[in-house]
């Protein structure tokens, strides 16, 4: 049996809050099929998408009340997994019960638990609190990607790619000739680049716009298993930005939490944030059409690299000093699966 990639006690988003409705939403999160819908006053509820009786997904059923319908035999499941009818009989038979997941709405995601429900944290949530902050404006997307979902995080941690892949928008050859600190605890690794006195990119003199040089920041916060928020921003050069006074320049926040679907794709959610011109809905929306452009060049490069990985099985990929961080955030998610295989994880049905 494969090494398992992703660990199952940790809160993963599955949607964004606004597209869960009073309708059945089918999703596969860690190889795990579930269905998810809202309850009549608003609360998420997730099940495993699977008829006790047949196994016909659920989610080809219908939503009546509070309560699913399986669209085959119509078996009818409430929001805790319990069956409360079956045809043409009275008695329900005692095990007829699907699994529910954990779930939490916060920072504009869904975050459903696919492990050991007595595990389930709410304070665990990842920390994406610039989402729904007043103090900071934005949107994003979600994006299916045909990749192992470290793969993402590999992208995410190291930003030298960006002279390369994004030559045309956010990158030059400043982020790939700057230096770089690389910090960690047992759950976080952050990469910490400043690019003193460079010609800034297209995107960033945009956002800006004021002439010269700048100084820019790409500050890389990583909180296993899979969520990455990262600080940047540009302030004309000299002002003070490096030492902490940044009110010269504009600051955004690109948040990003991955989700592994199956063992080679994902669903990759993101948004960009910013704390300047809050009020400006049109540049809100340039923006994440501007930053969803980006993200597609990114995978396009995980898709293809995705293919090549897959076509050579026992290639040997060696590191160099920019995977510093890509490193830390796989050995802290290597941590949480070995510390779960020592430990079984639940999955009998509630």
């Amino acid at each position: 049996m494969p090494n398992r990639t992703f660990p199952l006690n940790a809160w993963y988003a599955a949607t964004w809050d606004a597209e869960l409705r009073r309708e059945l939403l089918p999703r596969v999160i860690c190889n795990k099929k579930m269905v998810f819908y809202r309850r009549a006053d608003g609360r998420a509820v997730a099940l495993e998408d699977a008829c006790w009786h047949r196994l016909l997904p659920l989610s080809m059923g219908r939503l009546e009340g509070d309560e699913v319908v399986c669209g085959y035999h119509g078996l009818v499941f409430d929001p805790h997994g319990r069956c409360t009818h079956m045809p043409s009989q009275e008695t329900i038979n005692p095990s007829a019960c699907v699994r529910t997941f954990p779930v939490v709405e916060k920072h504009r995601f869904v975050w459903v638990w696919p492990g050991d429900p007595a595990l389930a944290d709410p304070t665990k949530v990842p920390d994406l609190h610039w989402n729904d902050d007043p103090e900071w404006e934005g949107d994003g997307k979600t994006i299916r990607v045909k990749c192992d979902y470290r793969l993402v995080i590999d992208n995410l941690m190291d930003l030298t790619h960006e002279t390369f892949v994004h030559s045309s928008s956010i990158g030059n050859r400043a982020v790939a000739e700057a230096p770089f600190e690389p910090t960690h605890t047992d759950r976080t690794a952050t990469i910490t680049r400043w690019m003193r006195d460079i010609d800034p990119p297209p995107f960033w003199a945009g956002q800006l716009g004021k002439p010269g040089k700048v100084d820019r920041w790409q500050i890389i916060n990583f909180e296993a298993p899979c969520t990455i928020a990262i600080d940047v921003g540009v302030a004309p050069a000299g002002t003070g930005a490096p030492e902490g006074d940044r009110s010269q320049g504009v600051n955004g926040f690109v948040l990003n939490t991955i989700t592994p679907e199956t063992d080679r794709t994902c669903h990759y959610h993101w948004a960009f944030v910013r704390n300047h011109k809050r009020n400006d809905q049109r540049r809100t929306t340039e923006l994440r059409e501007g930053v969803s452009r980006i993200f597609r060049e990114d995978e396009t490069i995980l898709e293809a690299q995705q293919i090549a990985i897959d076509e050579n099985p026992g290639h040997v990929f060696y590191n160099l000093n920019i995977d510093a961080g890509a490193m830390w955030a796989r050995r802290l998610i290597d941590r949480m699966i070995a510390a779960e295989e020592r430990r079984p994880i639940l999955e009998a049905a509630e």
